[in-house]
């Protein structure tokens, strides 16, 4: 009997340390020192959230830059992969009618791989540089812009460019939520 009171009491004990106090400590430290990553790393405009840094957002639209595909439709409730693997047929007919839109629109070949091909958790905001000037012919065209506001444009590709973490730690890449929403920025500017 006295082998099972203690074995309650230590399970009460470790419940309320782990199941409470632990987690409120660790929200209490995040608000305080990471408030904006706590929070969804949530982009506002005219004090509403629009977006979050973090998370891909579809645009399909010519006057947006294209983000990389998205096996769940950017949902985040499943985030993940579509499991085909790389001798999937299914996977190859994706692909191939992924490209064959990209080109179609860009009249440009071939497409980067990262507009062709989905991300590991269906959410990612990032595209490479590279994909980022491959649209930037077809964005110009759609928005109407001429050569000064063009060079405009790529000189917000370039600000919203990142470089790799702590300069070694994966590639350049471009949000190409928060590229979209500075391009919306722009176009009120412009006119």
């Amino acid at each position: 009997m006295w082998d099972f009171r203690t074995g309650f009491r230590m399970f009460l004990v470790l419940t309320i340390l782990t199941g409470v106090v632990y987690p409120m400590a660790v929200t209490v430290v995040c608000q305080l020192f990471f408030e904006g990553e706590a929070d969804g790393s949530l982009i506002k405009l005219d004090g509403s959230a629009v977006a979050s840094r973090n998370v891909g957002q579809s645009f399909v639209d010519s006057v947006y830059f294209w983000p990389r595909p998205s096996a769940i439709s950017y949902n985040p409730l499943p985030s993940s992969g579509s499991n085909l693997g790389p001798t999937s047929d299914a996977l190859r007919k994706l692909v191939d009618e992924r490209r064959e839109a990209l080109q179609s629109a860009h009249n440009v070949r071939p497409a980067p791989s990262d507009l062709v091909l989905a991300s590991g958790s269906g959410l990612d905001p990032h595209i490479s540089p590279e994909a980022a000037q491959y649209q930037v012919v077809r964005v110009v065209s759609a928005r109407h812009l001429d050569d000064g506001q063009r060079n405009e444009l790529l000189g917000v590709v370039n600000e919203y460019t990142e470089e790799p973490t702590f300069g070694l730690l994966g590639d350049s890449r471009v949000n190409v939520v928060k590229l979209n929403l500075a391009l919306d920025s722009l176009s009120k500017a412009m006119k």
